[in-house]
């Protein structure tokens, strides 16, 4: 019993602190909340509410006006319409969900459910209003030339790299990098702090580079190379390494919200994990960004491109898709169809350009400069694409799988038939005999189960009238289309047709109409052409924020007016400039940044030395608490893949082979990275939910690290940390002889250090007498602990 609590004291204890010891960020306040009020509120309230209820209206209604947010919370007439965070107690919600025969809004009709599901949401959320003014309901001329000139437009001098600036103390920069943040320290009185330890550095670097932590072997031979170079053979072996694809594979596949079990009526059957694994692939071969790009946009139509090479059309064909009834009417589809439409251009704009386009499908963007015909040009190339498997073996083997793949759905649907019928033994061996005709086709045609990758094809879908109420789609292979736009977004109130074709201030001059198919190829090409300075800034800037912790621009997927300016401006463009010099390669990127005197600073403030005698200049710490001109390393916690894999390394049990189909994070025989586990779009593993993993139903900017309690039940209750705490228990045993040696064992297999002599001293107390149960709980313990959880 007592053993018990002092386990949870020192669990409970460990976990809770870990705020503290995060880096504070200074992210634009809001910056979800606004995207998502600009994205599927505005445009709601626009439809439905402004004709009678904005500073615009001609003859306004009840005295409500719901065009700013010190209007919407002053409420009208009857009060106060909108209870923040409380939506089952604000009237507005009451009136749109019709419960109230005495006010029910609007009054043409009930708005759709997932229409109410996003007011709930917003009021849910605490009304989160952008106050910049009315809202855009009549015409506002976007000035181009004026809007080219804000920063994140302007184009970069490629092939020239910046000057630069003049440092007092030269001796400390390594890299182009030290030199831009140095000059940026002596302008506010500080100074970066001394390097890390090569403890703390080769753990720092491994788990950057390859998400996995270094062997105590590896530790102690990279402590004893003398060699002047022997950290920067640490990086080339470590970028080299085939863990590197799977380590920053996770980051990307954030971004374009991966999921291994799409929703039940997705169309495809090819199997996503074969995008997963191009990804990783793709990012240990070094394949250039630009070249990156494209094939996840058009591998069909790129050149030079392998049957392999289809597998990164995922990235579109994992779209999320939403249900269609075909019971209900046309416009009632249309607008479905619109809101797909909307999801691809905001996740393709969002991780490629780092710009919000989506918010211009109602009208003008109400910040940026993009017009509501850059928005219906891009949802053009959209409405002339569809899901499809596209097959990443070459012919003949292709053409065998789809053919055998046909049969087995036509096999399958006479099975399900025969089950709605009336049950007999004769339709009971009918049964059967299908059966095994469908596994001797999996189990005979080559590639079965990995010859399909869930893609993309050019496509033009039409969503037609059948009969009073009812709807057909119809889909034109190969034939593309333009839409016209939607005044205020609304699919039954179409205006001019808009040419498929790039946004307009990125284009040098007028943007030229796409022409080949779809135009999913032409896009790729102006995203990394007349898009270049752009797409540059926005890959350089996530791959900094994931080795420092916070991104030069601290909103990844915003470079838009709305989002944060950059703390490093100079530096954020000689980096892209050098990137694309470079040949738009990552793994240049990766070992410029690692290799800087910057990235290798110490990380806690306590391991600073004492100022020199005499010289009292203002603390560090005080001057910038938030390390935002990182003059020291940002002490940063691990994502729930790299902890869980941590584990599994540290015990010993890591099955590191890579590829493959994925397997159930649950399942207590599962000692794969947590890369391989299954994602379900619609139903996250508590594992991942718990941890902050993203939500696989839409495009993930970031993560944002959060401290709950119920993390740290599952430190105490988990199945899958006391199995590690186990299988550790039971390693410390093997390696070594004593109490106090595997004391020691465990300290540099979990923090690449020895143990001091107090930790030893507390744990072989905690330890007498010495039982199996407590060795499970002291492992338990180090595995729960803030030194485990955090790098520095």
């Amino acid at each position: 019993m007592k053993r018990g609590l002092v386990l949870l004291a020192v669990v409970v204890c460990g976990m809770t602190t870990a705020t503290a010891a995060e880096t504070p960020k200074t992210a634009v306040l809001s910056a979800a909340d606004r995207e998502f009020f600009e994205r599927k509120v505005r445009p709601l309230l626009s439809q439905h509410c402004y004709q009678c209820h904005s500073t615009k209206s001609k003859k306004q209604r009840g005295g409500l006006l719901l065009d700013s947010r010190s209007t919407a919370m002053n409420g009208g007439d009857s009060g106060p319409v909108i209870v923040p965070g409380r939506p089952d107690d604000s009237l507005l919600i009451r009136a749109v969900r019709h419960k109230d025969e005495r006010v029910q809004m609007p009054p043409k009709g009930k708005l759709p459910d997932r229409d109410i599901a996003v007011l709930v949401e917003w009021v849910r959320r605490g009304a989160p209003f952008p106050d910049a003014g009315p809202a855009v309901t009549t015409g506002r001329t976007i000035d181009l030339v004026e809007g080219r000139k804000f920063w994140s437009f302007q184009p970069l001098r490629l092939g020239r790299s910046l000057a630069l600036p003049a440092v007092r103390d030269r001796s400390w920069a390594s890299r182009r990098i030290d030199t831009f943040l140095l000059a940026a320290m002596e302008r506010r009185g500080l100074a970066p702090s001394p390097p890390a330890d090569r403890r703390t550095l080769i753990r720092r670097v491994c788990f950057d580079l390859i998400g996995l932590p270094p062997s105590p072997e590896e530790v102690e031979a990279f402590v004893a190379d003398r060699r002047p170079d022997a950290y920067e053979m640490l990086v080339e072996r470590l970028l080299a390494s085939p863990h590197h694809g799977e380590r920053w594979a996770r980051f990307w596949l954030d971004l374009g919200r991966y999921c291994d079990i799409a929703e039940p009526w997705a169309t495809t059957k090819g199997h996503p994990f074969v995008y997963r694994d191009w990804i990783v692939r793709a990012l240990n071969a070094d394949v250039p960004y630009d070249r990156f790009v494209a094939l996840q946009l058009a591998a069909d139509q790129v050149s030079g491109a392998r049957p392999e090479d289809h597998a990164a059309l995922a990235f579109l064909g994992l779209s999320p898709t939403y249900w269609k009834e075909l019971k209900l009417d046309k416009d009632v589809i249309k607008t479905v169809v619109a809101e797909e439409w909307e999801e691809r251009i905001h996740t393709v704009a969002s991780t490629f350009l780092g710009l919000t386009v989506a918010c211009a499908r109602c009208h003008d963007h109400k910040f940026d400069p993009i017009t509501q015909k850059d928005y219906y040009a891009l949802a053009g190339i959209f409405a002339s694409t569809r899901e499809a498997d596209r097959p990443i073996i070459p012919e003949p083997d292709a053409t065998k799988v789809l053919k055998a793949r046909d049969e087995v759905q036509k096999l399958q649907e006479q099975i399900d038939k025969l089950r709605k019928g009336m049950v007999t033994p004769a339709s009971q061996q009918q049964v059967r005999d299908l059966e095994s005709r469908i596994a001797r086709l999996e189990r005979t045609t080559p590639y079965f189960n990995t010859g399909l990758a869930p893609g993309v094809e050019d496509a033009s879908l039409f969503v037609l009238p059948d009969g009073p109420h009812k709807t057909k789609l119809e889909y034109k292979p190969g034939v593309a289309q333009d839409v016209p736009m939607q005044v205020r977004g609304n699919p039954a109130n179409p205006g001019p047709v808009v040419p498929r074709r790039f946004l307009s201030v990125l284009s040098p001059a007028k943007p030229k109409p796409f022409q080949r198919g779809s135009g999913r190829l032409e896009l790729a090409t102006a995203i990394v052409n007349e898009g270049a300075s752009l797409a540059a800034r926005v890959i350089v800037n996530r791959v900094w924020e994931h080795h420092f912790g916070r991104g030069l621009v601290e909103t990844p997927s915003n470079f838009g007016m709305e989002g944060a300016r950059p703390s490093h401006p100079q530096l954020l463009d000689d980096l892209a400039v050098r990137f694309v010099a470079s040949g738009w390669s990552l793994k240049w990127l990766h070992r410029e940044i690692v290799l800087s005197s910057a990235y290798r600073e110490v990380g806690q403030v306590a391991n600073l030395p004492a100022p020199k005698a005499g010289w009292q200049p203002a603390p560090q710490e005080t001057i910038d608490p938030d390390n935002r001109w990182l003059w020291r390393a940002n002490p940063r916690r691990l994502e729930i893949e790299a902890w869980r894999d941590a584990m599994l390394a540290a015990t010993g049990s890591l099955d590191r082979h890579l590829g493959g189909a994925p397997l159930d994070l649950g399942a207590a025989d599962n000692h794969r990275r947590t890369l391989y586990g299954t994602i379900k779009r619609r139903e996250l593993h508590d594992m991942l939910r718990l941890h902050d993993f993203p939500d696989p139903t839409t495009h993930s900017a970031g993560r944002t690290p959060t401290t709950t309690p119920l993390q740290q039940l599952f430190v105490l209750n988990s199945p899958f940390v006391q199995q590690q705490a186990a299988t550790l228990s039971r390693r410390l045993h093997v390696e070594a002889s004593d109490t106090e040696a595997r004391v020691r064992r465990a300290y540099r297999l979990l923090f690449a250090r020895p143990a001091t002599d107090a930790e030893v001293k507390l744990a072989v107390e905690f330890l007498t007498p010495a039982s199996e149960a407590a060795w499970q709980q002291y492992a338990q313990v180090l595995l729960g602990s803030n030194e485990f959880l955090f790098i520095d």
